[in-house]
């Protein structure tokens, strides 16, 4: 009994690193959240939530990592951003990961911005790339959050229905 507890314990803790991690890109948050979950199932012998389950959870999560590709970059080119301000953006958010929170907030839409003025030398168009870049994160942001707890969420369900 003191094993399961341990797991369950380890699984809750990768839950909820996986949480945080949605919203701060450091720690790939999907799929903190399914081996927490995968974990949970794996602790009481897959009794209550199997691979039927699980498979629903995991395309969550794969939706979940897909919105976070996609978001920014949908969001600067919605603005018409040159693909030097997609690069800059990817550029700024992996330098940004170094600087703390500042630096994963505000890296993507100064890359953005550098990389837009870089190509057009235009600043207003640069601002709106940028802003468009960040507008991306935070719509990923969201996405990510509302995916991750829809994961919790289907993994509960499953397990009271089959109790």
């Amino acid at each position: 009994m003191t094993l399961q507890l341990l797991w369950y314990a380890a699984a809750t803790l990768l839950v909820v690193l996986g949480l945080v991690g949605t919203v701060l890109p450091v720690l790939p948050g999907a799929l903190f959240v399914f081996g927490g979950l995968l974990l949970a199932a794996y602790a009481d012998g897959f009794a209550h939530v199997g691979w039927g389950g699980l498979a629903v959870i995991g395309i969550l999560g794969l939706l979940s990592l897909a919105v976070d590709f996609a978001a920014s970059v949908l969001g600067a080119k919605r603005v018409g951003a040159s693909p030097l301000a997609l690069v800059g953006a990817t550029v700024g958010a992996l330098a940004g990961l170094f600087l703390g929170i500042p630096g994963l907030l505000f890296g993507p839409f100064a890359g953005a911005v550098l990389g837009e003025l870089a190509a057009r030398r235009d600043l207003r168009q640069a601002g709106k790339v940028g802003l468009g870049t960040w507008l991306g994160m935070l719509f990923a942001a969201v996405a990510k959050l509302v995916l991750a707890f829809a994961m919790v969420a289907a993994f509960a369900v499953v397990y009271l229905f089959n109790r």
